[in-house]
């Protein structure tokens, strides 16, 4: 039986299947398995970004990035490049605590700012803290000029530099026309073991309760006006000092016996084993923070006034104690502190801060010496007054 031949394939049936086989070896070729356009050879996948590029734009990109790193880090601000604002509020507070006398006077802001100077130190911690959170050590430098400057003004403070011994004690205090229990506070005196006493701001209805409360401690006392001595030794010229309270013609026509009743100061002689030693007593005009300013005005005459009774004192040994209404910082009271030291200055231990009693934040009572030598000085407990008491050791 024969079999029929298969028909031959013509040469167009042949072409038109090689495209198609073409158009498919292509199109694998051109893409992977994604579907995505590729080269056409196995690539493995990295899963980085870049991965499959070519390695020139692969190198181009890397020397960019870094390129941008370098500018970035060197545009950001370094450690001697931040906080200038900070550096400039501390050279600023440094100049503060060392020109503070070239401050002006006017509406009383110099004397103001030296009533309260050593608490301008408070703003060195604050400036600290902030230029450590900064990381700014033109700060940190900068913070070098206040805290120097305090130091040299204040760093002696800090220490006791107190000693054993000594003749007298001395203790000033301002008993508050206000006090609510004289003979209180006058019996906690007493027990101070005070030789030389002197109270300020006595009023007339207390007056009786001090001299009875303090006599059978101190057999010689003197009461001028609102100041009072009392003494365990006796006391010789005993007289007031005109500390120009009533300033002006008409004050000055008054007679003695009048302007008494408002006498802050007094003068006195104590025999001490030693020799005879001068002890003054004052109270100063109070000063007042109004809306026009600090105000000074009967507190700098009182200041003036006592500076030139002290100026005319011819006894060498010579002790003043009182409420001066202002820190022997403050240049209200060049007069008298250009001619006495403070026994607290001398002799203490810390600032002795006296006013007020509550919370106290300046020392406006003193003991200033001349002549003698302070052996040691402190503060005494509160009493019924807005002050406290300060004390003084000292070798005559």
């Amino acid at each position: 039986m024969q079999r029929n031949p298969p028909p031959p394939q013509t040469r167009t049936s042949r072409r038109a299947a090689e495209p198609e086989k073409t158009r498919t070896d292509t199109a694998r070729a051109g893409q992977d398995d994604s579907g995505r356009p590729g080269t056409g050879i196995d690539e493995p996948d990295t899963g980085r970004p870049g991965a499959g590029t070519h390695p020139q734009d692969a190198a181009t990109g890397g020397l960019g990035a870094r390129l941008r790193r370098a500018l970035r880090h060197a545009t950001r601000p370094g450690p001697w490049k931040r906080g200038r604002v900070l550096a400039a509020l501390a050279l600023l507070l440094g100049l503060l605590l060392l020109l503070h006398a070239r401050i002006t006077d006017l509406a009383g802001l110099g004397s103001l700012v030296e009533s309260f100077l050593p608490w301008c130190g408070l703003g060195v911690p604050v400036l600290l803290a902030v230029a450590l959170r900064r990381r700014s050590a033109t700060a940190l430098a900068a913070l070098l000029v206040p805290v120097t400057v305090w130091l040299s003004l204040f760093g002696g403070l800090l220490g006791d530099k107190s000693h054993p011994g000594g003749d007298l004690t001395l203790v000033g205090h301002n008993v508050g026309a206000d006090n609510p229990d004289p003979a209180g506070t006058a019996r906690v005196l007493a027990a101070s073991r005070a030789d030389v006493l002197a109270l300020e701001e006595i009023t007339a209805r207390a007056r009786p309760l001090y001299e009875k409360a303090l006599a059978a401690t101190y057999p010689y006392h003197s009461v001028q006006g609102t100041v009072g001595l009392w003494s365990r030794l006796p006391l010789s010229d005993v007289r007031p000092v005109d500390t120009k309270m009533d300033a002006g013609p008409l004050g000055d026509a008054k007679p003695a016996d009048v302007k008494l009743a408002y006498t802050r100061a007094l003068r006195a002689t104590v025999a001490t084993d030693r020799g005879p030693l001068a002890v003054y007593v004052a109270h100063l005009g109070s000063v007042r923070v109004l809306p026009t300013g600090f105000w000074t005005g009967s507190r700098d005459r009182n200041a003036g006034a006592l500076a030139d009774a002290l100026a005319a004192e011819r006894n060498q040994r010579m002790v003043l104690l009182g409420d001066l209404n202002g820190t022997v910082d403050d240049r209200a009271l060049a007069g008298i502190t250009s001619r006495l030291r403070s026994a607290q200055d001398e002799a203490g231990n810390g600032f002795g801060f006296s006013w007020p009693a509550a919370f106290p934040v300046a020392r406006i009572d003193q003991i200033l010496v001349r002549g003698v030598r302070p052996e040691s000085s402190w503060v005494l407990p509160a009493t019924g007054s807005d002050h406290l008491p300060v004390a003084a050791r000292i070798s005559l």
